[in-house]
């Protein structure tokens, strides 16, 4: 009995909202953009960010199916699994897998001998002298030649970005890009940039680089 009284006390008070009325306020809203264009919906700003992140990464690292180094036949032909049995993860993460170690921290960076050869980390071929090491600032070993027929050149059109891979010509193993014109005096104005996983520094005179089959 009192609940019936209490509903009927404040009922007036409550707003009656008709069908008409209702209506009448909803058309009185102002559209959003969203509503007026149901289809056209804004993308969140860090969906756009994250978006452009697999474009710098690949920038910075090879593409192993847009030039022919893939495919191409080298003297030493080495599986995967014989590669892991001679290479720590990071070697062969680099010469196998074409990774690049970071700026500044290669062992070879500021290597700067009178004499004595780079060798592959890998296969153990002979690539560059000490007399082709010059100081670039770059952050990787920088050699403006290499020991003639040692070092295979792969052009890489990825992104529509003209860069040229340079890979060891006994067993195809990844060592860096390199670069023209770029204005070092040097005798080639090239500049050979290498990671030092890649490489092994030895004082011997060059030897015949080591093939498997």
């Amino acid at each position: 009995m009192r609940s019936h009284a209490y509903r009927s006390l404040i009922s007036p008070l409550r707003p009656q909202v008709t069908p008409l009325r209702l209506a009448s306020t909803l058309s009185s809203r102002p559209l959003s953009s969203s509503a007026k264009h149901p289809r056209s919906k804004a993308v969140p700003k860090t969906i756009r960010a994250v978006s452009t992140i697999p474009f710098i990464g690949a920038f910075f690292s090879s593409n192993r199916n847009t030039d022919s180094s893939a495919t191409m036949s080298y003297p030493d032909q080495r599986s995967d699994d014989q590669w892991r049995a001679v290479l720590n993860p990071e070697q062969f993460r680099i010469l196998r897998e074409k990774g690049t170690e970071r700026a500044g921290t290669g062992e070879y960076d500021a290597h700067h001998p009178s004499k004595g050869v780079y060798n592959c980390a890998g296969c153990d071929a002979p690539l560059y002298t000490a007399d082709h090491k010059f100081k670039s600032g770059c952050g990787w070993p920088a050699y403006f030649d290499s020991i003639p027929g040692a070092v295979t050149r792969h052009v890489d059109n990825t992104f529509g970005m003209k860069r040229t891979e340079i890979v060891c010509s006994n067993c195809g193993g990844h060592l860096g890009h390199v670069f023209e014109g770029e204005g070092y005096p040097t005798p080639t104005d090239e500049r050979h940039c290498v990671n030092s996983v890649s490489l092994r520094f030895t004082e011997d005179a060059p030897k015949e680089p080591k093939s498997k089959a």
